[in-house]
């Protein structure tokens, strides 16, 4: 037979149990949208992290104190951030320092015990271009407030205290202090989202701030961040080196997405398994087509046809309702990652080998399915099928 007359035949069977049909094909869509939809987020995912990335920049270092040969706490040395200025690459610096012994709350009738978690800390007015931050209300400190009781909240500080516009008071360190700005979250430096910022030079003369930096932030040029990032800790403390920590924010965003496509591995062992009780289905639908069909078994053997011609028949009926299914499933895999993916505000990626994948699946599965039951139907004899009941 040729191509058009198999697809012909095979699609015979399936036209007179559209029920049936549409009940197996809806196991093998299951299977493969949940499989199509799982690489789908997680290629989503790891897109919109490479556009955060592209955007935040990946050149940002962080040198921070450690511990000292006796376990104690660290401290970097006042001058360390002009120090790293200095290295050539370097482009931006910027530093902050915490607080000791001082909280912000929403007024003073607040009891000291609740801090929320949020710190108070003292920061550069380079610190804003430095790691990327934005201001959702109000404005950053320049050259005038950084003098003054003026503070900049963290989105998340802001949110504890209940502070949504500039201009508002808050009790910090014992004294009222003017809300100038609310920043927005900072992906790449998430802890300052539960901070309150003030002046480095309003630090010092009101609250007794000792001037040491607890973080320093630097920007460098992309070809040179490996070279900064070795000769960091020597510039920020060159007596004790071993007492600086240099990391790089983007390699955390970078693991979280590494601990991501671990759980899509998982996932996608689900979607296998889902995808394989699917096929099971298939199988069971063309054994008892093949037992439900034996007369016309019988008549089409009396007529002259082929045990091959029998087993083809068969075998493209599996096929063609295991694509069915695989078609539908990867269409509707694709409208799931695209709706959580604007959900999200991510771009909508599909892999291309993700659908071909998906469709060459279901091809496979529909041929192992429906090997059995073509075998079967084949070695019926004309009389022995057209004498069934």
């Amino acid at each position: 037979m040729r191509l058009p007359d198999v697809l012909r035949v095979g699609s015979a069977g399936l036209r007179t149990r559209p029920l049936r049909v549409f009940l197996s094909a809806l196991g093998i869509a299951i299977g493969i949208a949940a499989m199509i939809a799982v690489v789908g987020i997680s290629s989503s995912s790891r897109a919109e992290l490479d556009r955060r990335l592209d955007a935040l920049g990946t050149n940002l270092l962080t040198v921070a104190p450690g511990d000292t040969m006796f376990g104690s706490e660290a401290t970097l040395p006042a001058e360390s951030v002009e120090m790293i200025a200095r290295i050539g690459p370097v482009t931006d610096v910027a530093a902050v320092g915490k607080v000791a012994d001082a909280a912000v709350y929403r007024n003073d009738r607040i009891p000291e015990g609740q801090t929320g978690g949020m710190s108070v800390k003292a920061a550069t007015l380079e610190l804003l271009d430095t790691v990327g931050a934005t201001v959702d209300e109000g404005r950053w400190l320049n050259a005038a407030t950084e003098r003054y009781p003026a503070v900049v909240l963290g989105s998340e500080a802001a949110q504890r205290i209940g502070v949504a516009k500039a201009g508002a008071q808050v009790w910090l360190g014992g004294l009222w202090f003017t809300v100038a700005g609310i920043l927005d979250p900072v992906p790449l430096v998430p802890e300052l989202d539960s901070t309150a910022l003030i002046g480095w030079t309003a630090a010092a003369e009101y609250l007794g701030f000792d001037g040491y930096p607890t973080t320093v932030y630097t920007r460098s040029r992309e070809e040179q961040v490996e070279a900064v990032q070795d000769v960091l800790a020597y510039t920020a403390n060159p007596a004790n080196p071993n007492e600086v920590e240099v990391s790089r924010p983007s390699d955390a965003l970078a693991a979280k997405q590494a601990t991501n496509e671990a759980f899509t591995a998982l996932l996608l062992g689900l979607g296998g398994v889902a995808l394989l009780v699917g096929g099971v289905g298939v199988a069971n639908t063309m054994v008892i087509s093949v037992l439900e069909r034996r007369p016309e078994i019988g008549l089409r053997r009396s007529l002259g046809a082929t045990r091959g011609q029998i087993r083809l028949q068969f075998l493209a009926e599996s096929l063609l309702l295991s694509a069915l299914g695989g078609l539908g499933g990867v269409l509707l895999g694709i409208t799931v990652t695209a709706l959580y993916a604007t959900s999200q505000g991510w771009p909508s990626v599909v892999p291309v080998w993700a659908t071909a994948g998906g469709v060459a699946a279901t091809l496979a599965i529909g041929g192992m399915a429906g090997l059995y039951p073509a075998i079967r139907a084949a070695r019926l004899s004309p009389t022995e099928a057209l004498t069934a009941r």
